[in-house]
């Protein structure tokens, strides 16, 4: 029978341990009808549990061999497989969805920043990602943990940090702990742009170190005493509804 070898290049560390695999499946939200696409199912420890639970089951997968791998060993209709990469996926732009996988820890923020072009449909998200990466996105703004994405999931999703696994639970076992994470899109999102948004919170982190009137100094602002205070302080150190205020400052030039 077909065995899939793990790819280094690829990121691929398969979860082996059943327990794991029934609690982040056991953490997607029960919703009928409503597509679920996995990403990387690799061996597909996860999709035979979805398989049961969900009725529109897509799995995003790019290794070819994992492919023959999941037409071998599961039943035909249960899910369907797409042969693609995720960073290149189209998601649905005109229906609601939601997403789960163990992703590859060397593409994990680029599949976060992928999937925020489709934050108004993504309904939940439920992943495993390294632990220091979910430690970081689930930090609030305004603690010194936090970072650019920790900012602009915050703005539409919330976050919840639910269990550490141990890397005995892969093969091949990572050299990092792993953690999964929830991201449950919030009722009353933001009316703001998102390129603004997100082009004045990778500015802010751009020099963390430095003081915002430095590490925002390409982009204008309306004048206000407010805003001579908040420039005295770093990017980790302001909240949510304070970054939400700098953007509705942004004079319109610095907006487009």
């Amino acid at each position: 029978m077909l065995n899939v070898k793990p790819k280094k290049n690829l990121g691929q560390h398969f979860l082996t341990e059943p327990h794991t695999a029934d609690k982040i499946v056991g953490l997607l939200q029960t919703i009928p009808d409503l597509p679920v696409f996995e990403i990387g199912p690799g061996k597909g420890v996860l999709t035979g549990r979805l398989a049961t639970k969900v009725k529109n089951l897509h799995v995003l997968e790019i290794d070819a061999e994992a492919i023959q791998y999941l037409h071998q060993n599961y039943e035909a209709g249960a899910f369907q497989i797409h042969e693609t990469d995720v960073l290149k996926w189209k998601f649905p732009e005109s229906e609601e969805f939601r997403v789960i996988g163990n992703l590859p820890y060397n593409i994990t923020s680029p599949i976060f920043f992928h999937l925020l072009a489709y934050r108004k449909n993504l309904v939940q998200g439920v992943f495993m990602i390294q632990k220091e990466v979910a430690d970081r996105i689930c930090a609030p703004p305004g603690t010194k943990t936090c970072g650019i994405l920790s900012v602009i999931l915050s703005a539409w999703f919330d976050c919840h940090y639910h269990l550490t696994v141990p890397p005995g639970a892969f093969f091949p076992p990572p050299k990092v702990k792993s953690a999964v994470i929830t991201l449950t899109r919030k009722p009353t999102p933001p009316e703001l742009g998102f390129g603004s948004f997100l082009r004045l919170v990778k500015t802010a982190f751009g020099q963390r170190r430095k003081m915002l009137r430095n590490a925002l100094s390409s982009i204008e602002f309306n004048q206000s005493d407010k805003l001579d205070v908040l420039m005295t302080r770093r990017a980790e150190a302001l909240t949510l509804e304070e970054y939400f205020w700098l953007h509705g400052q942004m004079q319109s030039k610095a907006i487009r």
